[in-house]
């Protein structure tokens, strides 16, 4: 289906993929190479961060899927305990087009457990069953481990090894990825069509998507304007800064030496607006700066602050943990984890320019939301 059209007043939004004009951090990629050129290439596995309770009213079903969705799978399990699809939960979307590992749980009486082996088929295979304490819930998950296989890679390769290099040392813009504005940015459009009050959607998790995506995309614009600055690592007066080891947040004035040491050492954070309702935190220049970047689009901030969305923080830095490479004749495997809600999809764009050959898919939730 193709997104809605749109009036004068959104003419502005890029057309297509809404990330393909964000600035690189460290200058346009010299190689090109194919990612998904079969599902095992594009492998993730969920991090719960906790253990299993071992009891509780909830079984926890850990599923290694091969092309097929988290919704389908979770439609599956509900089948065989006889429950309404709803009463399944799982932490995140994951990518159809990929091996991934995830946990689903649903409600089940102590006892009365089905033959879980029954969901084992060509797609999907039962890794793990325990018991706990509660439902799983969107965001109940502290990140997913990465393993991408780059095929048909051409060009500068000293170049490559050099970015590669760069990328595991200090990270890359903390951008939202394609996936989150759906295909050909369908998401952000209707979003737009959905605030004008010209589309009605009923369906909660439908609603949520289109939401998602116009937040996502006023995060990455003022992002992406700090990063062509060269300024998007260097603590500009009114930075809200997070701690890395927690979500306290703090505005600073004026930065200090040593808040940008503590910066430069990935100590604290530096932060961007996930748009809501209320002020900015920031001030002084970057609170300038958040609002200009973001004024061209008043119908994405109304429609989000309408839907009761308070305004909240996210790193302007992403750098992949236990971050390894192995470049081989025209081959690049790349291992790596990330935090929830960052995409494997900003970390390869830095590195290369990547084709994604999986015909005609449309692109889905790579990270849990």
């Amino acid at each position: 289906m193709n997104p809605p059209e749109v009036g004068e007043a959104e003419v502005s939004l890029p057309a297509g993929d809404p990330t393909r004009h964000l600035a690189y951090a460290f200058g346009v990629p010299a190689c090109r190479g194919a990612i998904r050129t079969v599902p095992e290439d594009f492998r993730v596995e969920e991090r719960l961060g906790f253990h299993p309770a071992g009891r509780g009213a909830h079984t926890l079903l850990q599923v290694e899927k091969r092309g097929a969705n988290s919704a389908w799978v979770a439609g599956r399990i509900a089948a065989l305990a006889g429950v309404r699809p709803q009463e399944v939960g799982y932490a995140g979307l994951k990518d159809r087009h990929a091996l991934t590992r995830q946990w689903f749980s649903v409600t089940i009486p102590d006892g009365q457990e089905p033959d879980w082996l029954a969901l084992e088929d060509q797609e999907t295979r039962l890794l793990a069953v325990a018991r706990h304490t509660r439902k799983l819930r969107r965001g109940d998950l502290t990140g997913n481990a990465f393993t991408l296989v780059v095929r048909g890679v051409t060009g500068d390769g000293g170049q490559l090894r050099d970015r590669l290099v760069q990328v595991g040392q200090g990270g890359v813009p903390n951008y939202f990825g394609p996936q989150r504005f759906g295909h050909d940015g369908g998401n952000l459009q209707r979003a737009l069509v959905l605030f004008g009050g010209r589309l009605q959607v009923h369906d909660r998790q439908e609603r949520g998507l289109y939401l998602s995506a116009a937040r996502s995309f006023l995060f990455n614009e003022p992002l992406s304007r700090r990063v062509a600055a060269g300024n998007w690592l260097t603590p500009l007066p009114g930075e809200v800064i997070q701690l890395a080891d927690g979500p306290s947040l703090i505005t600073v004035a004026a930065p200090s030496e040593a808040i940008c040491g503590r910066v430069a050492r990935g100590e604290l954070l530096l932060t961007g607006p996930l748009w809501g309702r209320g002020p900015l935190p920031s001030s002084h220049a970057v609170q300038a700066l958040e609002q200009e970047a973001t004024a061209p689009w008043p119908l994405l901030r109304e429609g989000i602050e309408a839907a009761g969305m308070d305004q909240e923080r996210r790193p302007l830095r992403l750098v992949p943990e236990a971050f390894a490479w192995s470049l081989t004749d025209d081959t690049l495997e790349l291992t790596f984890a990330l935090p929830a809600g960052a995409f494997a999809t900003s970390v390869l764009r830095e590195l290369l320019e990547v084709e994604d050959v999986r015909a005609g898919a449309r692109q889905q939730a790579e990270t849990g939301l």
